[in-house]
């Protein structure tokens, strides 16, 4: 017998897909319009990144910068969708239009400014240095010269460390595989950035190591958006929304509800954007 009643609810839901995607099509290259007229906004994000991005035990993604993803879709009044990147694909991932946002641990450099548009102000900060056991005493770069350390594909200061401290460079798709790889004795230590050794180093795991060596070549974050969308509404969107979360507290907020100790980057753009009346 035909359920009319699943009939007519297939033919609503029919109707509406169509006019979306009709929507959509009218939308052209306006970013900010396909995204409202699909009702989702297309976040790239990691999800071994404890605790800026990552996996939860039910597979949901967590941390600050999926915080951060879910206030900007909540502020244009669509549902945000999370996608899975890593250092070495995520670029990519948003020059293909796979991703509408990309908020994933991005240093802002000039050579990715090539690639993408990063989208100001700045939302987070970080230099690198490498995370050592406590059994190795090096304490200047220049110490460990020759030694191997194990590090992410992709990430911008591995090419610095190479080329300006001459360590040698095992690279692989995410920070499972290097710890791993670490413990296995395949390197000396992690080359990572200062935040996430310093998050390491306040769990009791990683009791046995240290941050020994001088945290090198301080460099901002950046949400990054398609090159054509820099100076589109919707590049001026996701910009006026950091300023506004600098401005407001917000990002300081979420960092500390993130178990990240609040940062010297975002005190002070925090000091330098808000309301000196108010």
């Amino acid at each position: 017998m035909i359920n009319l009643k699943a009939l007519a609810l297939a033919a609503c839901v029919a109707v509406i897909s169509t006019a979306a995607s009709a929507q959509s099509l009218e939308c052209g290259d306006d970013t900010l319009c396909r995204v409202k007229a699909a009702g989702t906004l297309k976040i790239g994000t990691k999800d071994d990144y404890v605790p800026w991005s990552y996996r939860a035990s039910d597979g949901s993604f967590k941390g600050m910068e999926v915080d951060i993803g879910k206030k900007i879709a909540d502020a244009l009044g669509v549902k945000a969708e999370f996608v899975k990147v890593t250092s070495a694909n995520r670029f990519e991932f948003l020059a293909q239009g796979q991703i509408d946002l990309m908020i994933a641990s991005a240093s802002d450099t000039a050579d990715r400014r090539k690639i993408v548009s990063f989208v100001h102000p700045n939302y987070y900060s970080s230099g690198y240095s490498v995370l050592l056991p406590k059994t190795i005493k090096a304490t200047e770069w220049n110490q460990i010269s020759g030694q191997t350390v194990c590090a992410v594909q992709g990430a911008w200061y591995n090419k610095p460390a190479q080329e300006e401290f001459g360590v040698k460079i095992l690279a692989f798709a995410g920070t499972a595989e290097t710890e791993a790889a670490m413990k296995q004795g395949r390197c000396i230590g992690l080359l990572e950035d200062d935040n996430q050794i310093n998050v390491r180093l306040s769990k009791k795991q990683w009791a046995d190591y240290q941050m020994p060596l001088p945290v090198m070549a301080d460099t901002p974050w950046g949400m990054a958006v398609r090159q054509d969308d820099q100076f589109s509404p919707f590049g001026y969107f996701v910009a006026g929304m950091v300023a506004q979360m600098h401005r407001d507290g917000t990002l300081l907020k979420l960092e500390a509800d993130n178990g990240i100790k609040n940062s010297a980057y975002l005190i002070k753009m925090h000091e330098a954007l808000k309301d000196h009346i108010n």
